[in-house]
């Protein structure tokens, strides 16, 4: 069909092998799945991955924010990175520790600023400096992270400061009629980016970050408006050579998702999961959410899905797991929380005092079963949307589907069910519970379990062999300028792909097989022109049928099947289609493999 606008230029995926060890596993799944090189097949989300090699897997770890608030000091920072080692959270791979907003001084006009326009630290908070607190992180095996906001202060400008190592100074940057979203001095100034020194003022700002040993920076109150701005601390952070996970907050336009997975290793898709509702100034204190605020994340996580994986994450915020019901979480609530981060791949930064664990919670957090959900490098979709009733599934490299079943209500039992078909395959699957890690045997064609309000049940399940295993085309690999779309009715999943119409435009899917046999497998697919769409389909890198005609179906939206026979070897194989002609390929639904 016609092309229309737009490319993808994503991750290549391969498939893993399989671990004993949940978090072996996981990680073994994330790291096969390397930068594709450019013309060759790629693989979603639709966008391109920020290259800078970080975040392969979400950030795991803790922010100030929720707990400690508007009050971070250098005790309290160190007491919660000590905290990280005692309770065991590090060893399960928990290693950032992040000091968020309210580092800084102020006075009547904003931000404090050193000789160069950059915010001043409050040494009576940190007596000992940024890097010296930095230093003490590291010492113990744990990454520093550090927050920051877009623009430039007004005392920077009202001083003239000078930029570092250049000529210029700030006046020479800043766009004075307009101000920068700030929670803390305010105060900020949009910077001018067609300015020269604009891009060396950022630079120095995060030269300065890497000398102190910053890990990972949050640039906070971003919007689409601030598109400049991420562009140039990704350039900065580049250039100091340090390796710093570049996060991004908060409420971002999806519009702009192409954009910030480009250039961001996270990006937060909604406010703060904070109720704002304790006692204390500013609402702190417990609680620190509520459940609107949790459920409210299952939308936003199946509206963008599409955008993560490796290198760039939807970071849906904070974890507010670690001090049992006080956070205003029920404890079935808080490991709905948990489930839902993990299916969605969205980073793992906890929001409560890691000094006052407890065992229900810390039991939660340390589950490797969950973990490995959250590390395998893969974003679940949403297969069930009925009222309370939601069920999320992803398949990962090595075959297995994850599957959460969700009660999203804040009253009564709900029994929720999902079909084999509906996660993507047919026949029995061997099932077991994550939570608890109970065996769940064979179960055939469907599950369904009767939760309580705000009660979650995932599970794995393990297709048996010779069951039917369908594998979407929008989660394969494809031709670069393909793009996935659902403009024409009647498919399945969450799209179809639309490869060039050009000779070689081809789709290839990794297919696991128990054994060396030859296999029924069936492309799905959609020709609306009179003319057939004839591809070459190969295994392996063979080609075993040459030519096989996709003929017309009379329409984009009639679908139909093309079902051939082709040899599999054992393990992981490549089933690659691809088009013979100058007419390109035809849609391309899924393939089923038998």
């Amino acid at each position: 069909m016609p092309r229309p606008p737009g490319s993808r230029t994503p991750l290549s995926r391969t498939a893993g092998a399989r671990r004993t060890a949940p978090l072996r596993r996981a990680l073994a799944l994330a790291l096969a799945l390397p930068l594709a090189a450019a013309g060759q097949l790629t693989d979603p989300p639709p966008a391109a991955a920020s290259d800078n090699g970080l975040s392969i897997r979400p950030a795991m770890g803790w922010s100030s924010w929720s707990f400690v608030r508007r009050w971070p000091t250098e005790a309290k920072i160190k007491a919660q990175a000590d905290a990280m080692l005692s309770s065991g959270l590090k060893d399960k791979g928990y290693i950032h520790i992040n000091l968020d907003d309210f580092y800084q001084k102020c006075d009547a006009n904003g931000f404090i600023v050193d000789d160069y326009g950059r915010w001043a630290v409050d040494e009576k908070k940190f007596p000992s400096g940024i890097k010296a607190l930095a230093d003490y992180i590291h010492d113990k095996g744990l990454k520093f992270g550090f927050y920051v906001t877009p623009g430039i202060a007004k005392n920077a400008v009202t001083r003239n400061t000078p930029i570092e190592g250049t000529p210029y100074r700030a006046k020479d940057i800043a766009d004075t009629s307009k101000q920068e979203k700030n929670y803390n001095c305010k105060n900020m100034y949009y910077i001018d980016y067609s300015k020269p020194g604009s891009q060396e003022f950022v630079n120095s700002w995060a030269r300065q970050f890497a000398s102190w040993g910053v890990d990972y920076l949050k640039i906070d109150g971003v919007g689409s408006h601030d598109i400049p701005d991420v562009r140039a601390w990704d350039k900065a952070l580049r250039a100091t050579g340090r390796p710093i996970n570049y996060a991004l907050s908060n409420n971002l336009a999806i519009a702009d998702a192409p954009t910030w997975r480009q250039l961001a290793n996270s990006w937060r898709t909604q406010g703060d999961v904070e109720c704002y509702c304790g006692p204390g100034p500013n609402g702190s204190g417990y609680p620190l959410t509520d459940w609107g605020h949790i459920t409210s994340r299952f939308t936003s996580a199946a509206n963008w899905q599409q955008y993560a994986g490796p290198g760039g994450w939807n970071d849906l915020d904070s974890l507010q797991i670690g001090n049992g019901d006080q956070v205003g979480l029920t404890a079935d609530q808080r490991r709905s929380h948990l489930t839902l981060w993990a299916m969605a791949a969205s980073p793992l930064l906890l929001g409560t005092d890691l000094t006052a664990l407890n065992t229900t919670d810390t039991a939660m957090l340390t589950n490797e079963r969950l973990i490995a959900v959250n590390q395998d490098g893969v974003a679940a979709k949403r297969i069930v949307n009925s009222g309370a009733k939601q069920v999320w599934s992803k398949r990962e490299a090595d075959g297995d589907h994850v599957i959460a079943l969700f009660n999203t209500g804040a009253s009564g039992n709900q029994t929720v069910s999902v079909t084999w078909a509906q996660a993507g395959f047919t026949g029995t699957a061997q099932v077991t519970d994550l939570w608890s890690g109970r065996d769940g045997g064979a179960v055939a064609d469907s599950y369904s379990v009767t939760l309580r309000p705000g009660e979650t049940r995932l599970i794995r399940a393990a297709p048996a062999a010779g069951n039917t295993v369908r594998h979407e085309a929008e989660n394969a690999s494809y031709t670069a300028g393909s793009t996935v779309d659902s403009n024409h009715g009647g498919f399945s999943g969450s799209g179809f792909v639309n490869t060039p119409n050009a000779v070689g435009s081809s789709v290839e899917w990794t297919v696991e097989s128990a054994s060396a046999r030859s296999a029924p497998v069936t492309v799905r697919y959609a020709n609306g022109t009179a003319q057939g769409r004839p591809m070459d389909v190969s295994v392996n890198g063979t080609v075993v049928a040459a030519g096989r005609a996709f003929d017309s179906t009379g329409t984009w939206t009639n679908w139909t099947d093309a079902t051939l026979t082709v040899p599999l070897q054992a393990g992981a194989n490549t089933i690659r289609v691809s088009a013979t002609t100058a007419n390109g390929a035809p849609n391309l639904d899924y393939l089923d493999r038998g």
